[in-house]
């Protein structure tokens, strides 16, 4: 499926992180939908979170003026650990993020409330365009947005990944991985009021992590589309992309008149707000197969504890009795393992129960979505591994990204929210015309088929002569 009709099919649509049960999830929620500049809850969440990050220690050079120097040495720092790994593998060492498929279909979306408002910090600045100092946030902003082009929109990317590998379905996510996501919304909504918050934020989050390029190269090798993270990594390097652009962002506001030093601390503050909340890595190393299989579980047993029909007993016992107690579940696992319905550290295949969930005429077919049939095929697998195996180096899959059709010749439906709009800036003067555009770039829209066309109007109107 290419991203141009990616965009319009009900799969989108589904791909929804909103079960807000959390207060990071509430407030996530409501900034994504209601982007108002000045928006009081959003003051208040960042202003606890940098009261919070004050206190956190920080790597930054005391002056900016050492900060091109400080963003080589992490760079050659994360290339030559980077290659230490690279190495290891060689060598035979096994993967280091992801030993097996289902634990990176959890990180994908343990991180998509980060990964789906990417770039929201830098939104506020797009008002402020025509100021040379603001001009590299903005375009580092609409590069985030593909500047309009579908197939390089990273959050639509990001979605599409998702979809790919079966988990778009709606998730019931921890509270705290919504934490990271409120705060880059937060950020973009007040940049009038936090600039140097919002500077130092994107000098942080701009710098290439040694997690994005094992990512990447696990990821092909489990046959998962890295292209997202491979994008990443071209986009942010420190020579001439978002790293070096964050870097000079800084030094272009340093005020000239005033306390330049209290600006810098203030960079300094919303630099750290990057270690605020659960991060790429803390997602991976805090995986466990067995509680997410059991939690996965626990979530079908509400629905599914009165459903099958008494002629199975096992162990004296219907399934729904089995069913009957959060407490039961992990007894159930345990007697199917006995009477070998389950047979663990085998090919899956061996299992009778396996075969119900998977394969041509599967009694359960369809109650278990990929994400968590992965987690089910991955536990009963245990330590037995296929005869034969991907190479860690075997040549990078080619993307699955298409490149969507020239957009003027969608036609009927697909292409009605687009007409829609440009319809609507016909109809406005030039200022107005530049507000819509504004709004339709926001974190909750710049994906959608509309957002994409507003992405390149605007894009456009930067490229006028001045």
């Amino acid at each position: 499926m290419s991203i141009a009709s990616f965009i319009d099919t009900p799969a989108a649509q589904r791909i929804s992180f909103v079960a807000a049960t959390g207060p990071w999830q509430s407030l996530y929620r409501q900034l994504l939908d209601e982007p108002e500049p000045g928006h009081p809850q959003a003051r208040e969440f960042l202003q606890e979170c940098l009261q919070k990050a004050a206190r956190l220690p920080c790597d930054l050079p005391n002056s900016p003026f050492e900060l091109a120097d400080w963003s080589l040495r992490h760079h050659q720092r994360v290339t030559a650990d980077y290659a230490r790994y690279l190495e290891g593998r060689r060598s035979g060492q096994g993967r280091r993020y992801f030993p097996r498929k289902a634990h990176a279909l959890h990180f994908l979306r343990a991180v998509a409330p980060t990964k789906l408002v990417d770039g929201a910090w830098l939104y506020g600045a797009l008002p402020h365009w025509r100021d040379h100092r603001v001009y590299p946030l903005v375009r580092t902003y609409l590069e985030e947005l593909g500047d309009g082009v579908a197939e390089q929109n990273h959050v639509l990317l990001y979605r599409q990944l998702l979809a790919s590998q079966g988990c778009e379905d709606a998730l019931e996510l921890d509270d705290a991985l919504y934490r990271q996501g409120a705060i880059q919304l937060a950020l973009g909504l007040l940049i009038d009021e936090f600039l140097p918050e919002v500077i130092g934020y994107n000098l942080g989050y701009e710098q290439l992590p040694l997690h994005l390029l094992i990512s990447a190269f696990e990821l092909n090798e489990l046959d998962i589309d890295p292209y997202y993270f491979q994008l990443h990594v071209t986009i942010d390097n420190g020579s001439s992309g978002h790293a070096a652009k964050a870097v000079q962002s800084v030094l272009d506001n340093l005020p000239r008149v005033g306390d330049a030093q209290a600006f810098y601390q203030r960079v300094m503050r919303g630099y750290l707000l990057n270690d605020l909340g659960v991060g790429s890595t803390a997602v991976i190393e805090g995986f466990d197969l067995q509680q997410e299989l059991l939690q996965m579980l626990e979530r079908k047993r509400k629905v599914a504890s009165q459903v099958h029909s008494d002629y199975c007993r096992i162990e004296g016992r219907t399934v729904n009795q089995w069913l009957g107690s959060a407490d039961n579940l992990g007894g159930f696992l345990e007697a199917l393992q006995r009477n070998g319905w389950i047979r663990r550290d085998r090919d899956p295949a061996d299992s009778r129960f396996w075969r119900l969930v998977q394969g041509q005429g599967a009694a359960m077919f369809g109650v278990f979505s990929p994400y968590e049939r992965q987690l089910l095929h991955d536990w009963i697998a245990g330590q037995w591994q296929p005869a034969e195996q991907r190479p860690p180096f075997r040549a990078r899959r080619t993307s699955q990204v298409a490149t969507p059709p020239d957009a003027t010749a969608q036609q009927g439906e697909l292409d009605r929210e687009r007409r829609e709009m440009l319809g609507q800036l016909r109809g406005l003067d030039a200022y107005r015309r530049e507000c819509r555009l504004i709004e339709l770039l926001s974190p909750a829209q710049h994906w959608t088929s509309a957002g994409l066309a507003a992405t390149r109007s605007f894009t456009a109107l930067m490229r006028q002569p001045r």
